[in-house]
């Protein structure tokens, strides 16, 4: 990743760097050689997931549907999960709670890692190693720390690794790049992005999960020990150990594409005010949050606000140039000229639905943007050719918001050393 930034927190990759060789070692020991051979059309691609929670269930109900596409394996730590998992994948489908075993298995051609985000470049460092093409959920990283290692697996290994940042296979955000790379919306120098929610997360009372239906110590994997806290096993993205709250969360969607449309690198800094006003005493993050963040390079500047007080612009993007502004969100695109310019007002709505949505569906009843997503890896995977999300693009992405949490925890500006 090249420079860092100032008050980077250290982590050691040595635990999964290691993982990775023995995983390599072993595979060549057995004469598995990861292979770099693409697919004829009609060869079935075998996939496995890896944490069928909410959101692999929602990618298994697409892939379950996708021609020559077979779910062939699942694997879970929680019982409840792994049932769920098991009854969307192939009826002969190898079910486990070793993630090893199924890159053990000569048969799986590629995995879908939809895990709490400290698992993600673990085991997409051990996929690569193993032959395997890996489809892994935002953030791509926990840390600063893990973007150079999970980089070079991906390249070392020569495997297709998509992050599920789905945008840049949306049919309207295609078309908005374009637009932005026309020139028509003028010099872009802000940019607005805003995920809000008015939800309240407190517990309501005991969610009632059995310790005995979870492997804790292996979700906890290298996080320190601490006892089971199934508050915390559900809600584990609000918590240091396991995640970066709504900056990984949700803002890396959209840091993702500002990057993409202004080829931003990684900021030169990044400034953060949080507050806990509803969550007080029961998360470790902030609940509300607004961060900038600086491209001096390229004349630019980022900013995005988030919380779960107020619903307010829900989740959307502002490309605001000097001849127009170019409103995004997950169903539509809409461009508003500025005042006294001749360029008339335009839009291209996929969904129904008010603007600003977390998701909309299609009429297969699937979240826009998931079966495109998901179909880019799979043709990747038979061509051997680059994703629209490489690991790349997700370790610059998340870089960004780690930064500026980076600048929340430390009350200052975080800046990005070269």
């Amino acid at each position: 990743m090249g420079s860092r930034p100032s008050g980077e927190y250290t982590y050691e990759r040595r635990e999964f760097m290691t993982s990775a060789g023995l995983a390599a070692a072993a595979l060549a020991a057995a004469g598995h050689t990861p292979s770099a051979r693409g697919y004829p059309a009609n060869e079935t691609v075998n996939i496995a997931c890896i944490g069928p929670g909410g959101r692999g269930q929602q990618l298994l109900h697409v892939l379950k549907k996708m021609p020559a596409v077979r779910v062939a394996a699942v694997c879970d730590i929680w019982d409840v999960h792994l049932q769920m998992g098991k009854e969307l994948a192939d009826p002969k489908a190898f079910v486990t709670k070793n993630y090893r075993a199924i890159l053990d298995r000569k048969d799986i051609d590629g995995v879908l890692i939809t895990t709490p985000n400290h698992w993600h470049v673990p085991m997409t460092i051990d996929a690569c190693a193993a032959g395997k093409d890996v489809y892994v959920e935002k953030p791509l990283t926990l840390d600063l720390s893990e973007g150079d290692a999970v980089l070079r697996a991906e390249k070392e290994y020569n495997r297709v690794v998509q992050v599920g940042m789905q945008q840049r296979s949306t049919p309207q955000f295609q078309k908005a790049y374009e637009i932005v790379k026309s020139g028509v919306l003028g010099k872009i120098h802000k940019v607005h992005l805003t995920w809000n929610r008015n939800r309240d997360m407190r517990p309501k009372g005991p969610l009632g999960i059995d310790p005995k239906t979870v492997d804790w110590k292996q979700f906890l994997g290298r996080v320190k020990d601490q006892p089971f806290d199934e508050y915390r096993f559900r809600n584990h993205r609000w918590f240091w150990d396991f995640g970066g709250g709504i900056l990984t969360d949700l803002a890396v969607h959209f840091i993702d594409v500002a990057n993409w449309f202004l080829d931003l690198d990684y900021p030169a800094m990044a400034t953060s005010a949080g507050d806990q006003f509803l969550m007080k005493g029961v998360w470790e993050l902030p609940d509300t949050i607004q961060t900038l963040y600086r491209h001096p390079k390229q004349g630019a500047q980022v900013y995005f606000e988030g919380t779960w007080v107020s619903a307010r612009n829900g989740a959307m993007l502002e490309f605001m140039g000097t001849e127009a502004t170019l409103y995004l969100d997950r169903g539509r695109y809409e461009i508003y000229p500025e005042r006294g310019r001749s360029m008339p007002y335009s839009e291209l709505v996929l969904a129904k639905g008010p603007r600003g949505l977390d998701n909309y569906k299609t009429p297969l009843g699937d979240n826009v943007g998931d079966r495109e997503h998901l179909t880019n890896w799979i043709d990747c995977i038979r061509r051997r050719t680059k994703p629209n999300t490489p690991a790349e693009a997700g370790v610059r992405a998340a870089a960004a918001a780690h930064l500026g949490n980076i600048a929340y925890r430390t009350g200052k500006v975080a800046e990005w050393r070269s």
